[in-house]
């Protein structure tokens, strides 16, 4: 899922919703995946409303602009203390390219994909892991679907600093048609005032035969309650000549 299906490594520990289930915290937003697990026998439902991309890029000498609308959308459910079940689905999505004064619409359904996350115990209170081992099976419609399927492993370390402060990062490892990636997301988080906090991140990327790619994130989370938070955040691609920006809105709540 894109910049707005998941929740930086940074609100993992700032994010918890209560006693009853001190590990958990909600994956949106951001780039990265938190640590927290959900409890058994409980349902964590995340949902785009929507997830935005706009990026400009020149054709034959002419400027082409594209606006991306999908409601990505991620169901997390406990199997054990320390281990989830992730089933998500990159959702309807909508799209409107300008070129040449010409308009052209479309829609479709994106990718699905599968995942397992696992709690690493380091014995620290401060300082908490989680691996998350997934596959994205390509079964979107042409123009909203990855074409290939893509298989990944990714860690989180999260660090408490303190009560208004934490920092973590995200590393992720990829593999579609042959091609291996690398991602690193490191993140800071931050309390704002009451339930309301914030965070930033710095994207960097690196495909087999492709240039590197770099991203700055930010974004607010607000807790309505023990089980609710409402998420909006922005971000920016600073690769290459194409412009491209990111914006999302959400919902997560427990069941």
């Amino acid at each position: 899922m894109a910049i707005l299906n998941r929740i930086t490594l940074a609100l993992a520990s700032s994010l918890s919703i209560s006693a009853m289930a001190a590990e958990f915290s909600f994956d949106r937003p951001g780039s990265g995946f938190g640590t927290g697990i959900t409890p058994v026998g409980q349902l964590a439902w995340e949902q785009g409303l929507p997830s935005a991309t706009y990026t400009e890029t020149r054709v034959d000498g002419a400027k082409a602009k594209t606006v991306t609308l999908n409601g990505d959308m991620l169901l997390r459910t406990g199997l054990t203390s320390s281990m989830e079940l992730q089933l998500g689905w990159q959702g309807p999505a909508w799209t409107q390219t300008k070129y040449r004064g010409v308009k052209d619409d479309d829609s479709g359904l994106g990718d699905v994909s599968i995942g397992i996350k696992k709690a690493i115990d380091l014995k620290d209170d401060k300082l908490s892991m989680a691996i998350l081992a997934k596959a994205l099976i390509a079964t979107g419609n042409e123009g909203f679907s990855e074409e290939d399927d893509i298989y990944s492993i990714g860690t989180s370390l999260a660090y408490q600093y303190n009560d208004l402060v934490n920092t973590g990062i995200t590393m992720d490892y990829a593999v579609q048609d042959g091609h291996w990636s690398v991602t690193a997301i490191p993140t800071i988080g931050y309390k704002i005032a009451g339930n309301l906090s914030g965070f930033s991140e710095f994207v960097y990327s690196k495909t087999e035969s492709k240039n590197y790619e770099y991203g700055l994130g930010s974004g607010l989370i607000y807790a309505v309650n023990e089980r609710t938070q409402l998420d909006g955040s922005v971000g920016v691609d600073l690769n290459g000549r194409d412009r491209s920006y990111k914006a999302g809105f959400g919902i997560s709540y427990l069941f």
